[in-house]
């Protein structure tokens, strides 16, 4: 199984996740969206599964600085514009198991996806 993790390094939730997955024996790739970067098609291959409104965090510093106009206007299409231009108001992490696509980080959630480990 190839996993690969999408993310922003110095994000502390992203911390918390690979150190799981390193204490458990995972092996995964990191993807930075700021040193790697965020293709079209990525977003749209992410998107196309979890849905835009999963992926924007509307919780984040990223989304508070974002104009009145913007934030009560948004829709799939300046949703995916805006994810592409500031990849850090994507919610974090996502894990692409090579089978299935996991938003976020729980202990529960990735013990799930690994009981193994």
């Amino acid at each position: 199984m190839s996993v690969v993790m999408y993310g922003i390094k110095n994000c502390d939730t992203i911390k918390k996740a690979k150190k799981w997955l390193d204490e458990k024996g995972v092996e995964f790739t990191f993807h930075d969206y700021r040193k790697d970067g965020l293709s079209d098609e990525l977003l749209s291959s992410l998107e196309s599964t979890l849905g835009w409104e999963a992926l924007l965090n509307k919780r984040g510093t990223t989304w508070r600085k974002l104009p009145e106009e913007t934030k009560d206007a948004i829709n799939k299409e300046s949703a995916l514009l805006i994810m592409l231009e500031n990849p850090a108001i994507i919610k974090r992490p996502i894990l692409n198991t090579g089978s299935s696509l996991e938003l976020g980080f729980s202990d529960a959630a990735y013990q799930q996806l690994f009981p193994s480990s």
